[in-house]
């Protein structure tokens, strides 16, 4: 309980309060709520070795036959999406699935730092999901379902704008060069941003992914990947699914069908066994 009370001293005082019950994920909003549920949440996890890296299944027979220590030489970009202070910061509408206390963060840190002392890494995506849509192009089902997220949701346009900012811990590793843009579409990036653009001037054929949601907007990706021709590689503990234990599930589907997923380790290991 006195992490709780620690947690409760750093939210911004203009946060101290409760919401309602709502999000893209139907998170828990206000301060102390976030708190005691994501520290909760998490404490659960780790007892219970479900989610994370303890999900990552084992490689998919048919990526066994590829070396991918080669894949991994080819020409590469790097995509982070939806790491914002949504989901990792007290106060985001999303904190309260605790992915700040789950291990993505400390792994994709570690995928990025690895990433860049590699010259064939040569882009770098730090892609945005925000949950307040209201200005967004919206088919029918967009409309009534971006409503939903935000409903009664009494924020700010400050407390938006800081909701949907990249995590602290991965902005301090964005370089000049990198790019920065939000998904325009319910879980891809491939479709009305300047990515496929980017990746077609610099002739990519290798696509690391992180990011949240594990489920939704990684799958999603990958599988916007595979069918534009890439070769995406999903870094499982780096990323995260509402609850840890829909992870199991959705790295299995993910690596039997779409692209192989891998742990931040491996993916480390992998890279210094380039010649």
């Amino acid at each position: 309980m006195s992490q709780i009370l620690r947690l409760c001293h750093r939210y911004p005082q203009e946060l101290q309060m409760n919401y309602p019950l709502t999000t893209r994920r139907g998170a828990l909003v206000g301060a102390v709520a976030v708190a005691a549920t994501s520290t909760l949440a998490a404490d659960k996890a780790a007892a219970s070795g479900v989610g994370g890296i303890n999900a990552i299944p084992p490689l998919a027979a048919h990526w066994n036959e590829l070396d991918l220590v080669e894949i991994l030489s080819r020409p590469a970009a790097y995509m982070s999406v939806s790491q914002n202070k949504s989901v990792y910061d007290p106060g985001g509408v999303q904190a309260s699935e605790g992915h700040r206390e789950r291990g993505s963060l400390e792994a994709t840190v570690k995928v990025v730092n690895a990433a860049r002392k590699v010259k064939n890494f040569v882009s770098f995506n730090w892609i945005g999901y925000e949950v307040f849509r209201g200005n967004y192009p919206q088919s029918d089902f967009d409309r009534v379902q971006y409503a939903s997220w935000t409903k009664g949701l009494n924020f700010s346009s400050e407390m938006k704008r800081r909701d949907n900012e990249l995590v602290g811990e991965l902005r301090a590793l964005v370089r000049p060069g990198d790019n920065e843009f939000n998904e325009l579409a319910l879980q891809t990036a491939f479709a009305g941003t300047q990515l496929p653009l980017e990746l077609a001037r610099k002739r990519i054929q290798t696509i690391v992914l992180t990011g949240v949601h594990l489920d939704w907007c990684i799958e999603g990706n990958a599988r916007a990947a595979r069918d534009a021709g890439y070769l995406p590689i999903v870094i499982g503990d780096a990323c995260g699914c509402q609850k840890p234990e829909q992870e199991a599930a959705a790295m299995q589907r993910i690596n039997n069908f779409f692209a192989p997923v891998i742990s931040a380790d491996r993916f480390v290991e992998l890279l210094s066994q380039r010649a």
